[in-house]
């Protein structure tokens, strides 16, 4: 039988580095591997499945004699329970890095790997590409807002629906119906994206539509009594805020764009004052990224009368970027309420007219007051509305009839304003 602790403290600190390095054994498969440079390493053979392996057990005298063997004695121990302690030292290695990885996480306030927040933050990094970075942000919120607090910390193959539906339950009960019914489609989709990935073998978000209550649409508050709406446009005409202000609540009557990116966003270099043109730049349109990225600019026909509001505001703030600039910053546009909050001030309640109800007041008189074809104020609306063979209206279509239209819709709203006898056209060529 061979021999085993064959070394002594004395016997290595004594043997001297040859040119070649030497081994030194000390039996059961440790030995003292001594480098021409001096320096002394513990290693151990052993055999496991009929293959010989090579194992670092440390350097001397840093792990001293007494150490090697029993680090010896542990390795023999694994081998002789057929583990292989090459896989084990690994496996522990990488045990302390996942431990050392999940704590600088936790210390950064980042999610943990394999958690509904992780993967879902996964999606929309590969999703980012595909949307308009406003619809991105909307989605980048509602998870951060009304879904991590809850489920984020759970490991995405432990979200049940019970716990999707109390989730969702929780956004119901402030009233939020519409909100809980698109969570639980993002939630939707970053379970397919786990199922995709492995991570998930289901998406159990999906069986809840049947358990949420339905929303009820509720259309933006708009005037579109033309008598009423006449009595709107003298109290904006007789607004006592600021100028900026009163005009792009004026301008929102005759052009009737969306109040937010559309028209609050307008800068100066946009518009052709001579020629009776404003384009709103594409990436500013209500569209999909394609479209902001791709499409034509939106063309605005400008009445005689928006013409004459705009060069009246030019003098106040032409020399900056934007139509309407705020009032702390001026190298930023007004603030997205500040319109409904006009409205407001003039007695204009939420549940009567809002900003962006110019559009459905607009469309509703164009249509029914002044007997204008659809296609026309369809185009201007920016909206995309199939034909009757289902062909989708082209945006830059209807031009001549469009510029038309919006001086005759200019003079007609000069007529409310007056309180004049209102009388019904016939619609435009």
């Amino acid at each position: 039988m061979a021999t085993i602790n064959n070394l002594t403290d004395t016997a290595i600190r004594k043997a001297t580095p040859g040119e070649k390095p030497r081994k030194l054994a000390d039996g059961g498969g440790l030995y003292l591997e001594l480098q021409p440079s001096g320096a002394r390493y513990w290693r151990i053979k052993y055999r496991l499945d009929g293959k010989e392996n090579r194992l670092s057990l440390g350097v001397y005298p840093a792990v001293s004699l007494a150490d090697a063997r029993r680090r010896r004695d542990e390795v023999r121990a694994l081998i002789a329970a057929g583990t292989d302690p090459s896989q084990t030292r690994k496996d522990t290695k990488a045990a302390k890095v996942q431990v050392q990885v999940i704590a600088t996480l936790q210390a950064g306030g980042e999610p943990l790997p394999g958690t509904f927040e992780a993967v879902a933050l996964a999606w929309l990094v590969i999703r980012r590409g595909d949307w308009a970075p406003r619809y991105f942000d909307k989605i980048e919120a509602r998870l951060a807002n009304d879904v991590f607090p809850y489920i984020g910390h759970l490991p995405v193959a432990d979200v049940t629906p019970p716990a999707l539906l109390v989730m969702l339950r929780r956004i119901e009960a402030r009233g939020a119906i519409e909100t809980a019914r698109r969570v639980r489609e993002t939630c939707s989709l970053v379970f397919r994206f786990a199922v995709a990935e492995g991570n998930v073998t289901s998406d159990p978000a999906r069986d809840l539509a049947g358990a949420l209550k339905t929303h009820t649409t509720r259309h933006i508050p708009a005037i579109t009594d033309p008598q009423r709406f006449g009595e709107l446009l003298r109290s904006i005409d007789a607004y006592r805020g600021t100028p900026a202000v009163r005009t792009a609540l004026q301008l929102a009557a005759l052009v009737f764009l969306r109040p937010g990116a559309e028209l609050r966003e307008a800068q100066w270099n946009e518009f052709d004052l001579d020629a009776g043109t404003w384009l709103v730049p594409a990436a500013r349109m209500k569209r999909r990224k394609t479209g902001k990225e791709n499409g034509p600019d939106h063309l605005v026909p400008l009445s005689r009368q928006a013409v004459a509001l705009l060069r009246d505001l030019h003098p106040l703030t032409g020399r900056g970027a934007y139509l309407f600039p705020g009032v702390r910053h001026r190298d930023q546009p007004m603030s997205e309420n500040t319109l409904n909050a006009a409205l407001d001030a003039m007695g204009y309640t939420g549940d009567e007219h809002r900003a962006h109800g110019f559009r459905s007041s607009a469309r509703t008189m164009l249509h029914e007051r002044l007997n204008l074809p659809t296609e026309a104020i369809e185009a201007q609306l920016a909206h995309s509305v199939p034909d009757a063979l289902g062909r989708a209206y082209n945006r830059t279509e209807f031009v001549a009839q469009r510029r038309l239209m919006m001086q005759t819709w200019a003079d007609y709203l000069d007529r409310l304003r007056t309180g004049a006898q209102v009388v019904h056209f016939k619609g435009v060529a």
